[in-house]
């Protein structure tokens, strides 16, 4: 058995049942979002462990082989969600997770980004590079484009927002829909009008 799978207490893994649900559920999502199972009930075991724990450790709790562990863990590292520590009186590497959660959710939105949206960005900007090639139709040049124009604000508001401090940005969160109506007193925003098609959005509200 590779990872621990489904089982009617915590005995099998020695960890309290809320703690083994938790595991085997991030598990199954990292399958989904594209990441080895593994890897992401080891993030899972480290996320909640009171304690850093050594990669022995992750394989007898988890089933796992020891070489599908340290595998794991260097996938982890490179991704930075989790940290080497020392303790004291012990030669081995401990390990604990990234626990504050926009640190960690940053660092795997950078990781992602690094992975897969700036290569996308590298290869827009080269097809813009040949965009005035005469045997490009002005339908795909008008395509390319706007693919271009996308991706370069989108990046650019995202080098911007990681400098954004994430108390600050919690607060933008938090302010929900509340944002939009914000947009209304930018320029172009529409200031002072209402939604509608008919023109009645001009008028000013009826104060009765």
């Amino acid at each position: 058995m590779t990872e621990i799978t489904k089982s009617a207490d915590a005995d099998s893994t020695g960890l309290p049942p809320a703690v083994e649900a938790f595991v085997l559920r991030w598990g199954d999502l990292g399958g989904q979002w594209g990441v080895n199972r593994s890897v992401a009930q080891i993030q899972a075991l480290l996320l909640l462990s009171d304690r850093p724990l050594t990669a022995e450790d992750i394989a007898d709790t988890l089933g796992m082989a020891r070489s599908n562990v340290s595998n794991s863990l260097k996938e982890l590292l490179n991704w930075k969600l989790v940290m080497r520590v020392p303790v004291l009186g012990d030669r081995r590497d401990h390990f604990v997770a990234e626990t504050d959660l926009w640190q960690m959710a940053s660092k795997v939105a950078q990781g992602r980004k690094e992975r897969e949206i700036d290569p996308m960005v590298a290869a827009i900007r080269a097809a813009m590079a040949g965009a005035d090639d005469p045997a490009i139709s002005p339908a795909v040049r008008q395509r390319l484009h706007a693919m271009h124009d996308f991706i370069t604000t989108v990046d650019g508001w995202y080098q911007q927002m990681i400098t954004v401090p994430p108390q600050q940005i919690m607060r933008l969160i938090r302010l929900g829909a509340r944002v939009v109506g914000l947009l209304r007193y930018l320029p172009g925003g529409g200031a002072g009008k209402s939604k509608g098609t008919d023109g009645e959005g001009d008028r000013p509200a009826d104060d009765g």
